[in-house]
């Protein structure tokens, strides 16, 4: 049976050849990052991974790949700046802005799959060095680190969780477990250490996961801004998503969200993430969010309120309730600029 998915979105069987998790790339501090020198009609990356993004005139530009001169600005992010559900490198939000919405200065694309607010800054971080100039900054992100905040208290460490951490934490054991003398720690046969969360881990103390998805995410912004320095701007944008924006999904995106949840391996969205999928926890992190980057003097907008009010239980923005079509992305890209003042 094809699936509606197929129909709707075929692009999104080139994206899961390019997530295919056989061919991950593991790399030091990071844990792990984008296929490299990836080469296809839907999506595109340099030497290092970054995916590239088009301009006015048939430029186009990448942080590990060809530069234009002057400026740049910069969209930091996780898998919505990377741009899945996107029919090409030239519909995400990075070329949206830059051929469209805001094209006096090139968009690079920072967006990193699977990040978490810790990713995202190290990936600026380790990569800062290839990049000229920078005028501008907006990190558009939120969604993973409320979902990775809800990973069991064991797993959050002192910079948080991550997605598919628990692989690390298996990993790590297995060694730990090698380097024991014969198996026994003090006389005594070493237990083997838990490594792999359930659901029934997962933190529901709803609050505290705002509260600590939000200290880390600001804590984080406190490191964007020395790193970036004094002379550039940066925003950050509460990333819309699916129930953030709107209860009643357009006629196609019911269509996908159903048809994701009867096929998921994992549980439904609402199993899964149900929790932190209401308008009341999205208000509530945005409060957090705003206030601390007011401390910080880094600018603050929630993008969820103002994409609702821009569209109706007809239009098709969705690929899933994280990621956008190209529509979707164009819609965005238009109200960000808008809301931000780029141009």
């Amino acid at each position: 049976m094809t699936l509606h998915r197929d129909e709707l979105t075929p692009q999104l069987q080139e994206y899961a050849r390019f997530d295919d998790r056989g061919n991950a790339r593991y790399l030091p501090y990071l844990m792990y990052f984008h296929q490299a020198d990836y080469r296809s009609e839907v999506i595109n990356t340099d030497r290092a991974g970054f995916r590239v993004s088009h301009g006015p005139d048939g430029a186009r530009a990448s942080v590990a790949g060809e530069l234009p001169a002057g400026p740049v600005r910069l969209i930091a992010g996780s898998s919505t700046v990377l741009g899945i559900g996107a029919t090409s490198d030239a519909t995400t939000l990075a070329s949206q802005l830059w051929t469209k919405h805001a094209p006096s200065a090139p968009w690079l694309n920072l967006g990193g799959r699977c990040y978490n607010s810790t990713q995202e800054m190290l990936l600026f971080t380790l990569y800062r060095h290839l990049l000229p100039e920078i005028d501008e900054i907006v990190i558009f992100s939120g969604l993973n680190d409320l979902t990775v905040g809800r990973l069991p208290e064991w797993q959050q460490g002192d910079h948080g969780a991550f997605w598919f951490c628990g692989e690390y934490f298996e990993k790590m054991e297995e060694l730990r477990e090698r380097s024991r003398k014969a198996g026994k720690t003090l006389g005594r046969r070493a237990e083997r250490r838990r490594t792999i969360s359930t659901h029934d881990e997962v933190r529901r103390d709803i609050p505290q996961v705002i509260a600590s998805a939000a200290d880390l995410t600001l804590r984080h912004l406190d490191t964007w801004r020395l790193l970036a320095g004094p002379d550039t701007r940066i925003s950050y944008v509460l990333q819309p998503m699916a129930q953030w924006v709107r209860d009643i999904p357009a006629p196609q995106e019911r269509l996908l969200f159903d048809e994701i949840d009867r096929i998921s391996k994992l549980g439904t969205w609402e199993a899964l993430y149900g929790d932190i999928s209401t308008k009341e926890v999205a208000r509530a992190f945005s409060e957090e969010l705003r206030a601390g980057c007011g401390k910080r003097g880094i600018r603050y907008f929630d993008l969820n309120p103002v994409v609702a009010d821009a569209v109706t239980e007809k239009d098709w923005i969705f690929v899933d309730r994280a990621h956008y079509t190209d529509r979707g992305y164009d819609l965005v890209a238009g109200i960000m600029a808008d809301t931000l003042g780029l141009r």
